[in-house]
């Protein structure tokens, strides 16, 4: 759930004065480590490269010296961080022994350290260790499928094994993974009665978790245990390696540049799944879905790497390029058998626009006493913008408050009658998308205000007098709207512009600032650690493609969220002004469940004048609304859905009987398939039978039917209906 970001310039300046320290520094990394490796046997044996021990005193420096929040990277932050790391290996305690634990206990007070002395040794000697174990599980595991299971015996399988001690001995794990097999086998054995053929997938299955498990890098290790480093710090400073940096900037930006086609890795194979309409792939006309990839060349020259057997990260950053260059790819078509020639395709990469996770439309019709009301409903997936096509002066640059201009504009055409934004879901992105977007329903006025880690406030405004939309307006929220979706439903709320409704949003009031870290590595270091790193590498480069980034980047905690009424989003969130039941619990996902987040506080007030104030009205509002719900079987369904969830979360073991798994399953069944006929029932769709499926597209969002028919109570209400109303 990404902030937003500071002009990268204004970064540079406030971490001036670091850079030389880093850059020197880091210079040192490419030295011995304080101590040597401690090798593992039955692991992979991954062990640290220069590159990341760099990172890690770059990023110690960052976060100690730059973040918001003010922490010291001591022996208490360094418990933190073990306690972390060890959860994210093994946070179910299937894999690690008691012994392994304790051995990990003298690296509890040292990671400090070794964070900033760039010594991951420790970090890697935990995972290899970890991997063993790991590899142990399922080499066992394999031996166990041939055995004959008594599936009658009344014994049961703890599957969340997260608050039990590790185990003190093998023996202890082989009977836990013994049921864990055998609770598997059961599985597949109620979905088909062909025992060979389920221990022959059950097999495969697990054959398929060593296969990926010897494809696990020192990019993966260092990744999970930078993961570890800066969420003991706060939720939101976050490292990502190149490839994960060039993800988390495709999605913001919504577009990519490459052959426009999704990937993914199928028996050892780089397999098309999609081909996107208009791409180079799809242009093409020699490239379907099911297709797989053999091997990649860059440029009409290139020389052909065969990518069978690779991580699809890997592969993926060998496809993509940037626009205008040249790929080419050996391709063997779905029909085609593995002996088979494969047949050679160039393509000019372009720039791929992710239509499917923009802004989108949609049209819902509304009777209310003899009256039609039209209401547009715009979901909005994140507040996003391609910002190396804004920075380049692209006028056609694509951004969330461009889109919904344009979507606005065809719903004037279109004279609905009111508008819902839809921001469920909805994690946040751009600080500067969620001011614009504001400014298209306010005439002028501040839309957030943020705090620096010095304590200087800046007040974010909208300066652009001119209205998108004037008329009626909701913002739908949910547990997981977060972020942006807080200052831009907050500042509609503070303003009396729309209502609000749906459930208590995430609580996120940080700002994170994107910290490319090539930028603060010189040019002959850089050389220095690359050519180190390429020698190891058999004289392979291992520098990234394209623009990618070398050494990550950090999203870097730097400033607070406040609304305009001096109120922090942080904790708090956003309170819907009519609320509905949350189908995601609030005990387990937000910012107030973040053990490392920053507290909730308040500043002054910021000097605005309101648009509306629909403090008369909620009331009404909300008791039409509980009056439809007392009687609606979708809410009895929503209720029912969420007290099943509570009773299956307590839930941590599982019968190992056939009869009574069975049954079980069977009663849930039953009572999911009424659930569902209920809610069909009352939309007026057709009843399904057991075993049928639901046709594709169908509208079941009630939620959203509900907060459309608040807006309507509310257009009725205040007799703002627009020249297309009509009598029915």
């Amino acid at each position: 759930m990404s902030g937003s970001c500071f002009d990268f310039n204004t970064v540079k300046d406030m971490l001036k004065k670091l850079y030389i320290v880093l850059v020197l520094g880091a210079a040192l990394a490419c030295k011995a480590s304080p101590h040597p490796p401690i090798k593992v046997a039955g692991s992979n044996d991954l062990q640290p490269d220069e590159k990341q021990s760099v990172v890690s005193k770059i990023v110690a420096g960052l976060i100690t010296n730059q973040n918001y929040k003010k922490v010291e990277l001591n022996d208490s932050l360094s418990t933190l961080i073990f306690k972390r790391y060890l959860k994210s290996l093994d946070e179910n305690h299937n894999y690690l022994l008691l012994s392994d634990v304790q051995t990990f206990e003298k690296y509890k007070t040292a990671l400090d350290d070794d964070l900033k002395n760039g010594d991951l040794n420790d970090v890697f000697y935990m995972f290899n260790v970890y991997q063993k174990r790991y590899e142990e599980r399922i080499k066992f595991s394999l031996t166990q499928i041939d055995n004959n299971f008594d599936f009658t015996k009344n014994e049961t399988f703890t599957y969340d094994r997260d608050n039990m001690p590790f185990a003190s001995s093998d023996t202890e794990l082989n009977d836990i993974w013994a049921k864990r097999v055998k609770y598997d086998l059961l599985n597949l054995k109620l979905a088909s009665p062909d025992m060979a053929k389920n221990k022959e997938t059950l097999k495969k299955r697990y054959q398929n978790l060593l296969t990926q498990s010897h494809k696990l890098s020192n990019q993966d290790v260092f990744q999970i245990f930078m993961d570890a480093v800066t969420g003991s710090v706060d939720p939101h400073t976050n490292y990502f390696n190149p490839f994960n940096a060039a993800q988390f900037n495709m999605e913001m930006a919504r577009s990519l540049e490459g052959i426009g086609a999704t990937l993914a890795l199928e028996n050892d194979y780089v397999t098309i799944k999609s081909v996107v309409a208009g791409g180079p792939a799809y242009k093409s006309k020699l490239i379907n879905p099911e297709d797989r990839i053999l091997a990649v060349a860059q440029g009409k020259d290139g020389e052909f790497q065969d990518i069978v057997g690779w991580r699809l990260d890997n592969a993926i950053s060998l496809i993509r390029g940037p626009k205008g260059t040249v790929v080419k790819l050996k391709i063997l078509p779905k029909s085609k058998s593995a002996s088979d020639k494969p047949s050679i395709i160039e393509i000019v990469r372009e720039k791929i626009i992710l239509k499917d996770a923009s802004a989108k439309k949609e049209i819902r019709t509304y009777n209310s006493n003899g009256k039609t009301v039209k209401i547009g409903v715009i979901n909005i997936p994140s507040f996003y913008i391609d910002f190396a096509a804004y920075r380049a002066g692209d006028a056609n640059y694509k951004s969330t408050t461009r889109d919904v201009r344009l979507i606005l504009d065809t719903l004037k055409k279109m004279n609905v009658d009111g508008v819902v934004i839809d921001l469920r879901q909805n994690g946040g992105g751009s600080l500067t998308e969620a001011i614009d977007l504001t400014g298209l329903f306010i005439k002028t006025g501040p839309v957030v205000q943020v705090r620096k880690a010095n304590n200087h406030i800046d007040i974010e405004q909208d300066e652009d007098p001119s209205i998108a939309y004037a008329g009626p307006m909701a913002v739908m929220v949910d547990r997981f709207s977060a972020s942006a979706s807080e200052i831009f439903s907050g500042a509609i709320q503070d303003y009396g512009r729309g209502l609000i409704i749906g459930s208590q949003t995430y609580g996120k009031g940080t700002v994170q600032s994107e910290i490319d870290l090539d930028q603060f590595i010189n040019n002959s270091l850089k050389e220095k650690i690359m050519g180190l790193m390429t020698s190891k590498n058999g004289g392979k480069p291992v520098a990234a493609n394209g623009n990618q980034s070398v050494f990550g980047q950090l999203n870097l905690t730097m400033a607070k969220f406040y609304r305009i009424t001096g109120s922090s989003t942080q904790h708090k969130g956003v309170t819907p002004d009519i609320q509905f039941p949350s189908l995601i619990p609030l005990d387990k996902y937000g910012e107030d469940t973040e053990p490392s987040a920053l507290p909730w506080d308040v500043i002054a007030k910021s000097d605005y004048t309101k648009a509306g104030d629909f403090s008369a009205v909620i009331p009404t509002l909300n008791k039409m609304h509980i009056a439809r719900t007392q009687n609606s079987a979708s809410y009895k369904y929503l209720l029912d859905v969420i007290a099943d969830y509570k009773k299956h979360e307590a839930e941590k073991v599982v019968s190992l009987n056939e009869m009574e798994l069975k049954k079980q399953r069977d009663a849930d069944e039953i009572k999911s398939l009424e659930r569902d006929n209920m809610v069909r029932a009352s939309l007026g769709l057709p009843i399904l039978k057991k075993g049928q499926t639901k046709p594709k597209n169908e509208d079941l969002d009630f939620i959203k039917k509900e907060a459309g028919q608040i807006l309507t109570d509310y257009i009725m209400l205040d007799n703002k209906l627009t020249k297309n109303s009509r009598p029915k």
